[in-house]
């Protein structure tokens, strides 16, 4: 489980494919500090440490997390949002995430406010997830606040630090984000549904 609140970015130094896998290896600041076999979000998708070098990491991702989010169109060089898993000791400063990515979305408008910035997202509003103003959406593994919200189309707002410290800043309209929805309205989503009273 995780919070949203992204500790570092990775840079992402080879691909090798595995049948219909894919392992990774990337460099971050406290590559030493991980282990084998634990979790890690990579741009709001789980992966688990496979294999650790002096300077680098391994992680794989199967063909159904190809499938579902935007790792497959990594590249050589590509900067990575990172977060460790929460510890039960510590504070829950975004919002419970659980680094499944539910589907991809594509950045449609990225406005500049002078300083912040405004990221448009469309996506397919063809399963059971909806954002509300003010409600919680994680972008590439980033908890944010909805600002607005229309029929299979968002908006976050970007505060400097957030965009200066993760990927954000290397967005341009037409790319490909990972989304993960909040849980607490999908589950209630669901419930609606379920009493047929959506």
């Amino acid at each position: 489980m995780f919070t949203g609140i992204i500790e570092a970015t990775a840079t992402l130094e080879k691909i090798e494919h595995s049948g219909d896998n894919i392992n990774f290896t990337l460099t971050c600041p406290f590559t030493q500090e991980l282990k084998i076999d634990q979790s890690l979000a990579h741009n709001g998708c789980c992966l688990t440490v496979v294999e650790i070098n002096d300077r680098s990491y391994t992680v794989t991702a199967i063909a159904e997390t190809l499938e579902k989010t935007n790792l497959g169109k990594w590249n050589i060089g590509s900067e990575v949002n990172l977060e460790r898993c929460l510890k039960w000791d510590g504070r829950l400063d975004g919002h419970i995430v659980q680094g499944h990515v539910d589907k991809t979305g594509t950045v449609e408008k990225i406005e500049d406010k002078d300083g912040s910035f405004f990221i448009t997202i469309q996506y397919d509003e063809t399963d059971d997830y909806v954002t509300v103003p003010q409600g919680s959406i994680t972008v590439n593994g980033i908890s944010l606040t909805v600002a607005s919200s229309d029929s299979g189309r968002f908006s976050v707002a970007i505060i400097p630090y957030t965009w200066e410290f993760t990927n954000m800043k290397n967005l341009k309209p037409g790319d490909v984000v990972n989304l993960e929805f909040d849980i607490i309205g999908k589950y209630v989503t669901k419930l609606m549904k379920k009493n047929a009273l959506l």
